[in-house]
């Protein structure tokens, strides 16, 4: 296996942690001393990967919502052979976030080290209650 396809195989496990609301690929997916990162309401909100994992946990998930797994990578650049910055695009419910992911190759594998996100888009229904 690449150096690539691993990175590859490993954003698919985010995709499907996300996705499913799944903590074991969650927490597979995170390094344990990984944080993220938002400043959408005008202040940086930081969130260490445990209270991330908790909320991920209380959520219904899109799947379980019959909702399609849509995700997209929008672009990877590698740092060096063990070090990458990864841009996706990516639907919760009704919420569309673009991410940057940082990514390092260590003893587990490709892990997030960081997570800065932006909520994009939130999609309004058109029916009316």
């Amino acid at each position: 296996m690449t150096i690539q396809s691993e990175l590859l195989n490993a954003i698919e496990t985010y995709f499907d942690a996300i996705h499913n609301c799944d903590i074991q690929k969650l927490n597979a997916v995170f390094h344990p001393q990984s944080s993220l990162f938002d400043a959408d309401n005008g202040t940086v909100f930081v969130e260490p990967i445990e209270s991330f994992s908790r909320d991920v946990a209380g959520r219904a998930s899109p799947a379980s919502a019959g909702q399609t797994r849509e995700a997209e990578i929008l672009m990877i650049d590698f740092l060096s052979p063990i070090s990458a910055t990864v841009k996706i695009r990516i639907r919760a419910h009704q919420s569309i976030f673009v991410d940057h992911l940082g990514f390092v190759n260590g003893a587990d594998g490709w892990q997030i080290v960081s997570k800065i996100w932006h909520l994009e888009n939130t999609i309004t229904s058109n029916i009316a209650p």
